[in-house]
């Protein structure tokens, strides 16, 4: 049935299309959905839990790697260069390494020699402003064996020769001065004292490359924290040395880690102090932000000792981030004011467990997310792929079921409508010879007609109409018996050419052509075939009655039986309406009449081509069909030749091939 006509009535057959193919199309895929977003719910809560487990993991480590730092200290395994163990006493504080810092909180206390050592030189330098006789009295005492004074007089004594312009003998007096280091003069050891009066010096005596090396070796000892200096002492220093520098030192973050230390440890030396009065706790952790970075500080005290770590965020990640390296996430730390310590920034879109350092005990609020978001979607990927191959699967079945289901009802009801065509038009046909026989009967049953030549033309119209019913009701009967396969046909050789003769003469005879001129052009050789004598004629006599039904009155109807490269042909061709190339393939079909014998209420039953086609099937031939609307048809019985079949007929006279029309293919 075509498709342009489901929409036609009865409109029931797309109603059962939608409840059977749409509704539950629509309700699968509305199921679909909804699994899909659950399945996604349940991978989202698995990945959520793993991620809270991991976080409980990550704390439980983080919590007992700082504990064991802390309680191997002093010692610290593999220090980084951020890194350093500080002991706190009552004494004072220690870093180890040394130097790790550029200055400490507070520095031991140093004994000075007394002012009056220093008074006579002094007074010659500043009130009698001699300077050269401040050198000798302080060249004097430079002689002495207590290192202090002697540090203290070479201090005056180069200050001195420098102020007469003697800079060779300063220099030689400062080389003399560092000598004495760790010795302090004023709180500031001699050595420091020594170097950065020597860069004074030969920047004074223009030797300014000299003293631009000297300053960069005297900063670098400086930030390395080879002297014991508090902060003031340190600062003064570091500015007087860059003072004396052409370019100021590039050590940027390596000084910036530097004074983020000595930040926390006097964040420590504080504590300490706060715990000695019972304002803080004995054991704890914290995060010091300081300059720009943030510092780890965790520690552990008794009654006259303090031990803590000190680490920045190298340190940190290289000892600790261990405790989330194999477990497939990616951990970032923040400190209370959610400064970052260490870890990329964790999306917040995404799944992720966040530990508080309140809930914790930890220094550090931390986030933790999975290390490959992809990975962990990958098992849901599979289950959702699988759960749409099933679904799609299942829908396609629904709309190919809906579809073949629809396809079937629909021919059931163009077969149906189609039987009742032919019940009407059969019926139709009875009823014309049945009335003309009743008729004719009554007329002689009365006697109305007597004389001898009407009564012969009564018997003969009588005759005839019984012959039509007669050829009616055989048709239907042998039409029945091709449907059910039960026809056995009986291929002998055959004159075709005198078979359709033979078949023209009787249809003239028998129905007068309708007025209609019938042609028999089979005058040509034609070769012998294989044949069931009456099934062959009863083809070609449907094929003569279509013609002349279809025809105008009066016009010709050519009959040709030739050869051809298929074989023998027997054509017939009227000058009907036509037929439409999209009905071409229909009108074999059984009952089924073309739109041309609806419109012009043709009379008919709709089996005559079906049985042609039947038939000619049989012959192992085929129906052809050459037609367009307006200028007439011509069917073609297409029969392989009796020399296929070993006949050991010739070419004898074969014409020459013409151009084949159309091949109507079974349906």
């Amino acid at each position: 049935m075509p498709r342009d006509r489901w929409f036609q009535p009865p409109r029931h057959v797309l109603v059962l299309f939608v409840l059977v193919a749409v509704v539950p199309a629509a309700a699968l895929a509305w199921l679909s959905w909804h699994l899909l977003a659950q399945d996604r719910a349940l991978e989202g809560q698995r990945v959520q839990e793993r991620l809270d487990h991991t976080a409980d993991l990550i704390a439980t480590a983080l919590d007992r790697r700082l504990a064991e730092a802390v309680d191997r200290l002093p010692r610290l395994d593999e220090p980084s260069v951020d890194a350093a163990a500080v002991t706190c006493t009552t004494d004072g504080i220690q870093v180890q390494p040394a130097g790790r810092v550029p200055y400490l909180p507070v520095i031991p206390a140093v004994q000075e020699p007394p002012a009056r050592v220093f008074e006579a030189g002094e007074a010659i330098e500043f009130r009698g402003h001699d300077s050269g006789q401040a050198a000798a009295a302080f060249r004097q005492l430079a002689r002495a064996d207590d290192p202090l004074i002697r540090a203290g007089a070479l201090v005056r004594l180069g200050r001195n020769l420098r102020k007469i312009g003697r800079h060779e003998e300063a220099l030689a007096v400062y080389d003399r001065l560092a000598q004495l280091d760790p010795v302090p003069v004023g709180g500031v050891p001699a050595d420091l004292l020594a170097r950065q009066a020597r860069v004074a010096v030969l920047q004074a005596s223009g030797r300014t490359a000299e003293a631009e090396e000297t300053a960069r070796a005297l900063d670098a000892d400086l930030w390395r924290g080879r002297w014991l200096l508090d902060r003031p002492t340190f600062t003064f220093h570091s500015q007087e040395v860059e003072r004396h520098l052409a370019t100021p030192p590039d050590a940027g973050g390596d000084h910036q880690g530097a004074l983020a230390l000595a930040t926390a440890v006097e964040a420590l030396w504080d504590e300490w102090q706060a715990i000695r009065r019972g304002d803080a706790v004995p054991r704890g952790r914290r995060s010091v932000w300081a300059h720009g970075r943030s510092v780890l500080i965790a520690w552990s005290s008794v009654p006259d000792r303090l031990t803590a770590l000190v680490a920045g965020p190298a340190h940190i990640e290289s000892h600790l981030s261990g405790a989330w390296r194999n477990l497939g996430v990616t951990v970032s730390l923040a400190d209370a004011a959610s400064h970052p310590v260490i870890g990329p920034a964790v999306a917040s879109g995404g799944p992720q467990a966040v530990r508080a350092l309140a809930d914790t005990g930890l220094p550090w609020t931390f986030r933790v997310a999975s290390a490959d978001p992809t990975a962990d979607l990958a098992q849901l990927a599979g289950r959702r792929r699988l759960l749409l191959a099933g679904l799609a699967l299942m829908g396609v079945v629904v709309l190919v079921g809906g579809y073949f289901t629809v396809r079937a009802v629909s021919r059931e009801l163009a077969v149906a409508r189609l039987q009742s065509d032919f019940v009407s038009a059969v019926s139709h046909e009875f009823r014309t010879p049945l009335t003309s026989m009743r008729h004719l009967t009554e007329l002689l049953d009365r006697g109305v007609v007597s004389e001898g030549d009407r009564l012969k033309q009564y018997y003969a119209a009588l005759s005839r109409e019984t012959m039509r019913l007669h050829r009616l009701v055989e048709s239907l009967l042998n039409f029945g018996r091709m449907e059910a396969g039960a026809v056995e046909y009986r291929l002998e050789p055959a004159d075709l050419g005198a078979l359709v003769g033979g078949v023209v003469a009787e249809f003239q005879q028998e129905t007068s052509a309708g007025g209609h001129r019938i042609e028999l052009d089979a005058d040509g050789p034609v070769p012998e075939v294989r044949a069931d004598h009456e099934a062959l004629g009863r083809a070609v006599w449907n094929l003569l009655d279509n013609a002349v039904k279809y025809s105008p009155a009066g016009s010709t109807v050519r009959v040709g039986v030739a050869v051809d490269d298929a074989g023998a042909v027997v054509r017939v061709r009227d000058e009907g309406p036509g037929i439409p190339a999209n009905e071409q393939r229909q009108i074999f079909g059984k009952f089924v009449r073309g739109a041309a014998a609806r419109a012009s209420h043709v009379k008919g039953t709709g089996i005559g081509l079906a049985m042609v086609r039947h038939i000619v099937r049989a012959h192992h031939g085929e129906v052809r069909i050459d037609s367009r609307p307006g200028e007439g048809s011509a069917f073609s019985i297409v029969l392989p030749a009796g020399r296929d079949r070993g006949s050991g007929i010739g070419d004898r006279g074969r014409r020459a091939p013409t151009a084949r029309p159309s091949v109507i293919p079974d349906p």
